[in-house]
């Protein structure tokens, strides 16, 4: 709870600043914007290394391979850069070029997931025998 009320003061602070330096600077209005965000996925890195940190100790588990849950955390992690990146592109006004990031994140991550996949249908094969 006291690391999102960090990011949210951040959050606004920036905000606020932007719009004030957008009047004039657009340029340092889009710096702002990603040196604040950039400050954010900082406070909360900590987090993500918790939850992989996790997802392993629950793969170990249920006795699962490590190859399994490779994908879902990169996959994971596309959506994460594919979601900020889209969204700088909108702040800075290249609304086209966003949706070409949202595309092709989409695509990668199909690509990042094609093993999990191939690892179900494998899995789903045995279970038919």
């Amino acid at each position: 709870m006291d690391l999102m009320v960090k990011v949210a003061a951040g959050a606004i602070t920036a905000a606020v600043l932007g719009v004030v330096l957008r009047k004039n600077t657009p340029e340092l209005a889009l710096l702002l914007a990603l040196a604040a965000g950039l400050w954010m996925v900082a406070l909360v890195a900590d987090g993500l290394g918790a939850v992989v940190a996790l997802m392993e100790e629950l793969t170990s588990l249920a006795g699962l391979s490590e190859e399994l849950l490779e994908p879902v955390v990169k996959t994971v992690a596309l959506s994460i850069l594919t979601r900020l990146t889209a969204e700088v592109c909108k702040s800075a006004g290249e609304g086209g070029v966003a949706a070409f990031v949202e595309t092709a994140g989409t695509v990668l991550a199909l690509v990042v997931a094609l093993p999990l996949v191939r690892a179900v249908v494998l899995m789903m094969t045995e279970m038919l025998k």
